[in-house]
């Protein structure tokens, strides 16, 4: 069970920016909590881990806790979070392993699986490996996905159908990624659940994801008006209750503390298929989780504290 604090007492170095094709939506996010943890009473030190001063003065410095607003390589991938285990400062969101394994779009696949948590069927190629186009077509039967396994944000995702099409997608997406996920492309509803907590993890409510395009695509997650979000979702008891029992396992799968958002793909039939958890949601003013913290009547200040009462507590 997380602590209750006093923010009045509690110095936060809220990390954002890095290195990553994110750094825009991570300064943003920080933005956005960075406001949210004043308002709540947070003393708050912006930093910026591309700034290697930055990272001393965390060393030297006196802080109760990171607010980590990171996003992909380096900051989302369990690399910040082991300095920050190395330093001994205490973090928001996932630790090391669960986020460097859910950052990997092939590994956490795996634990999907054993999880009992329905994934699409995949392959995953690593660079220079040779592969068949035509044999994976054949496997996936129709159209399918040609995703890197470690970027987040929609960054370099290809829908394609043939044996062309996806030895192009597979070439274009080894350009930024050293491993390529291929699935089967699932045509659905697009859902997405966020996890609070840490032993005591509890679903929020389902948001239903209308993107303006045709998938939930990086200018759907951050342009205005790119997507809009239905919440709760329009689903019937039951697939709400399933939807957010998967979430929770996949948050138990990974071992997630604090955080973590699942997004998930509703089929003809509503049977919900995992794409992928998030151990750093974003918390820019279009998000998904300050939008499900309010549907469950969390307002912004609420749920970064939780945030930090749960960072506190688990390490």
């Amino acid at each position: 069970m997380a602590q209750t604090i006093d923010p009045s007492t509690i110095r936060v170095a809220l990390l954002a920016g890095g290195t990553s094709g994110e750094r825009e939506i991570s300064l943003a996010s920080g933005e956005g909590a960075g406001e949210a943890l004043r308002s709540a009473g947070f003393t708050v030190e912006n930093f910026d881990p591309a700034l290697k001063d930055d990272l001393k003065k965390l060393i030297d410095g006196d802080y109760d806790v990171a607010f980590l607003c990171l996003h992909g390589k380096g900051g989302e991938d369990g690399r910040l979070q082991g300095f920050l285990e190395t330093i001994g400062l205490p973090y928001t969101g996932p630790g090391v392993w669960s986020s460097a394994t859910a950052m990997n779009k092939a590994k956490s696949k795996l634990f999907y699986l054993q999880a009992g948590i329905p994934t699409a069927p995949f392959e995953y190629l690593e660079r220079g490996a040779t592969f068949d186009a035509v044999a994976i077509a054949e496997s996936m039967n129709g159209q399918c996905v040609v995703k890197p396994a470690t970027e987040g944000s929609a960054l370099g995702i290809y829908i394609v159908e043939g044996p062309e099409e996806i030895a192009t997608a597979i070439d274009a997406v080894h350009e930024i990624d050293d491993l390529v996920v291929v699935e089967k492309f699932i045509e659905g509803t697009e859902v997405t659940v966020a996890v609070l907590g840490n032993e005591d993890a509890q679903a929020l409510p389902v948001i239903e994801i209308v993107p303006r395009g045709e998938f939930y695509d990086f200018d759907s997650k951050y342009a205005p008006g790119g997507s809009q979000h239905i919440c709760p979702a329009r689903l019937d008891e039951e697939t709400t209750a399933y939807v957010k029992e998967l979430a929770e396992k996949a948050h138990k799968a990974l071992e997630c503390t604090g955080v973590s958002r699942s997004d998930f793909i509703l089929n003809a039939e509503g049977t919900p298929w995992i794409l992928e958890t998030n151990t750093i949601p974003g918390m820019t003013a279009t998000s998904l989780l300050p939008d499900a913290g309010r549907a469950a009547g969390i307002e912004f200040p609420e749920l970064c504290t939780r945030l930090i009462e749960s960072a506190l507590a688990a390490r």
